[in-house]
């Protein structure tokens, strides 16, 4: 029997720290499956998802908790059984236009309104090229409902990006 872990992890970025959660998952039998992780700002950031056996599950979530005392603070959820897969297509979009606050709340929440749901999102700002100050940039994979209006939902989204004077492109 095998327990599925999902973790966030994150601490004062430093080498040797994706070396210390794979060394603890490793030595007590899990397998690391899938994982996102990033500097942010001097921060090491990440997700992770991680099978181990049952019998193993308790003593692996301790020994990643004890890794706060190398600079690593790790929370830790056990996955609760079989998620039913959503239907639907999955969209990629990317954003581009000059930073300033509440371009991914607006954007969100005409995703939100539609039921789509965020799958994976990048996002950082960037120098303008001449110094025209900051660009906001912003990719994002959603899947969307089967039972969404594909056309309400790019208007929606087209109506926001002009609002907030931000380029918008969906694939």
């Amino acid at each position: 029997m095998l327990t599925i872990l999902v973790m966030t992890v994150i601490g004062a970025d430093r080498p040797g720290l994706v070396q210390l959660v794979a060394a603890c998952v490793a030595d007590h039998g899990g397998n690391w499956l899938e994982s996102r992780m990033c500097r942010l700002g001097g921060q090491f950031a990440g997700i992770l998802r991680v099978e181990v056996p049952s019998a193993q599950a308790a003593a692996l979530e301790k020994a990643l908790r004890e890794l706060a005392a190398r600079g690593l603070q790790v929370t830790i959820h056990a996955e609760s059984g079989a998620v039913p897969p959503m239907v639907g297509a999955m969209v990629t979009f990317e954003l581009v236009g000059q930073d300033h606050p509440g371009i991914l709340r607006q954007i969100s929440s005409v995703l939100a309104a539609h039921g789509v749901n965020v799958e994976e999102l990048a996002s950082e700002c960037v120098s303008a090229p001449m110094g025209g100050g900051n660009l906001f940039q912003a990719r994002a994979t959603v899947l969307v409902p089967t039972t969404v209006d594909m056309l309400a939902l790019r208007t929606d989204l087209e109506k926001i990006a002009a609002d907030v004077m931000v380029d918008l492109k969906l694939s």
